[in-house]
């Protein structure tokens, strides 16, 4: 009788079928989304803001491609937000969480093994087409074989793609070391959509200024090349009404104009042919915006103290370059830094000196590593410097005296073998001077370097400060041909793949990457991977926290500072969500006043 109900049980549908995921309308990287299925947008916008109206922005460079996803040619401001979608979108106020955008919702295996995205039925092109499954696989395809560096990397880890109907497809991952990547649920869910139909047979990796079919919120209305794009809102986009939307995109028009330098920028700003700038330099914040429309209350000045992530703005050393090869060299260079004087003197001591690859966010590394970060570190103490185990990270200051510094720097220096004859500091061993370039790519920037180089001058060490067009440094920068540039990484709350494509050793030898400093360490390799394999949020931390550890006691970037406060001024004819202290709103959820 029990082997007849058993027999009876395992006929049914029930057990012979898989089971189906269940159907989700987001995804988070860690923990539970915050907005729930229902939600009818973000908190962080206005849902009821007016649109119409025009916006005009300030850009310091020029463009000459509308394809922003290769690495020929350098694309105008915007293209990428507001005109290509991607599956989902994420959310402005948490780590790394997205919702329905182009699939309206989706299905995620065991260990996110494979992710089924689900198209909605209302997804269309600009042209009234609808997108397809086939466009999203099309999409995957184009970017793995002609993509960034990083696109690259990311997509390699796609075991194959199945198309499952005309608006559901599955994405199937491969197992790295064992273990699947759970960011990559994520990476697939804001790829760039391509439509196969505008694409097909074309070179995508062709330069030009005719723009690629879309799906997004605006159309590319007119071109100047090189001098200014201005986007115009399509009345027909499909996806207005979306949560993820609403309260965004309100002008009916955005122009980005691109100027030669800051100063031309802010004259134009001041003229009121721009509507609002983020000002990044303290010291004309204090010096410069009292002009007439200020006083008149035409334009607004506001300083919002701040508690989002500063990222990393550093001097970095190209290692691959023989006089940065050595870790005393780079660490006597940041000794012989003087930082206070630059802050006092050309920002106003209003800048914060950056200590973290991960400042103010709990993300930081602080005193010694002690509990699961030492567990995490303990294996690599042979290969890490081993003052990461004994002394908490610092960095210079002039408190005990700028010839103090300067006496440490000389000793490092004499210890890697170098010396000074006639003034000049020479290699012991092959009587080379020892001289760089500090290859710059915005004017704003020379003051900085121009400061460095003089404190470098008291070394004997001689630092050349040289300015060029944005095509020459982008191009200088792709293929790692610099001595030392001034650079920023931006991070998010939740790191992910990203890091590898920052720091890895396979990052180092790749064109493109962003891995200027040249890194290659086992240590570091291998703390990329656990923050990539973290489970949980608490195991993310720690191991951001360790790999923090790792490049700053490497000395590969002397970090320069940040703003504790971040200052915006606006003309009032835009208004905008409240300021709060987790960051700037996004211009897409700014609005223009109605005239009164």
């Amino acid at each position: 009788m029990k082997r007849a109900l058993l027999l009876l049980l395992l006929s049914l549908p029930f057990f012979i079928s898989p089971l189906k995921a269940k159907e989700q309308h987001g995804i988070a990287m860690h923990g539970d989304l915050k907005y729930p299925p229902n939600f009818t947008h973000f908190d962080t916008v206005n849902a009821n803001a007016p649109k119409g109206g025009d916006y005009k922005l300030a850009v310091v460079g020029t463009f000459d491609t509308l394809n922003p996803y290769t690495l020929k040619g350098t694309p105008p401001a915007g293209i990428r937000d507001f005109l290509f979608e991607s599956l989902m979108d994420r959310s402005p106020d948490e780590p790394f969480s997205l919702y329905g955008l182009v699939a309206e919702s989706l299905e995620v295996g065991p260990e996110r093994s494979w992710v089924i995205f689900n198209i909605n039925p209302k997804a269309k092109w600009q042209d009234g087409s609808p997108i397809t499954a086939s466009d999203v696989a099309f999409s995957y395809k184009t970017l793995l074989e002609h993509g960034t560096p990083g696109q690259k990397m990311y997509y390699k880890k796609v075991k194959n793609v199945e198309i499952l109907s005309d608006r559901k497809i599955k994405f199937v991952f491969d197992k790295v070391d064992g273990k699947y990547d759970a960011e990559m649920p994520l990476i697939i869910g804001v790829m760039a959509l391509f439509s196969e139909k505008n694409l097909k047979g074309k070179d995508f990796e062709k330069t030009g200024l005719t723009p690629l079919l879309a799906s997004g919120p605006y159309k590319v209305a007119k071109v100047e090349p090189g001098r200014s794009i201005t986007y115009q809102r399509d009345p027909n986009y499909w996806g207005k009404d979306l949560p993820v939307n609403k309260g965004c995109f309100n002008f009916d028009t955005v122009r980005f104009d691109f100027y030669k330098n800051a100063a031309i920028a802010f004259e134009a700003f001041k003229a009121g042919n721009v509507d609002s700038r983020e000002e990044s330099d303290p010291g004309k914040w204090a010096q410069k915006y009292n002009f007439p429309a200020v006083q008149k209350g035409l334009v607004k000045c506001v300083e919002i103290p701040h508690q989002h992530q500063v990222g990393m703005q550093a001097f970095a050393f190209n290692t691959r370059r023989e006089i940065f090869r050595d870790p005393r060299v780079r660490l006597a260079l940041t000794y012989a830094f003087d930082y206070d004087w630059l802050n006092k003197n050309l920002f106003h001591g209003a800048m914060t000196r950056t200590t973290s690859f991960f400042d103010n966010t709990e993300l930081a590394s602080k005193g010694l590593p002690e509990g699961p970060e030492l567990t995490l570190l303990e294996p690599f103490r042979a290969q890490l410097p081993k003052e990461l185990f004994e002394k908490a990270y610092t960095l210079p200051t002039s408190e005990k005296g700028r010839r103090e510094n300067l006496k440490v720097a000389q000793q490092l220096l004499k210890e890697a073998g170098w010396v000074t004859k006639g003034g000049k500091l020479i290699n012991e061993k092959t009587g080379k001077p020892f001289a760089f370039e500090i290859l710059l790519n915005t004017p704003e920037n020379e003051k900085v370097a121009l400061a460095f180089s003089r404190d470098l001058k008291q070394l004997g060490i001689q630092a050349t400060a040289r300015t060029v067009d944005a095509s020459q440094y982008e191009k200088r920068r792709i293929n790692m041909d610099f001595d030392m540039i001034i650079h920023f990484w931006g991070h998010s709350l939740s790191p992910g793949n990203e890091q590898s494509f920052y720091w890895s050793s396979k990052a180092a030898d790749e064109p493109g990457t962003r891995n200027y400093p040249g890194i290659k360490s086992p240590a570091v390799d291998a703390l990329c991977g656990m923050i990539t394999n973290a489970k949980e949020r608490k195991d993310l931390v720690t191991a951001v926290k360790a790999l923090d550890r790792a490049l700053l006691w490497g000395h590969y970037v002397i970090p320069l500072g940040h703003r504790s406060k971040d200052y915006v001024a606006y003309w009032t004819k835009i208004d905008h969500p409240p300021l709060g202290p987790t960051g700037i709103p996004s211009i897409h959820t700014f609005w223009a006043r109605k005239e009164k």
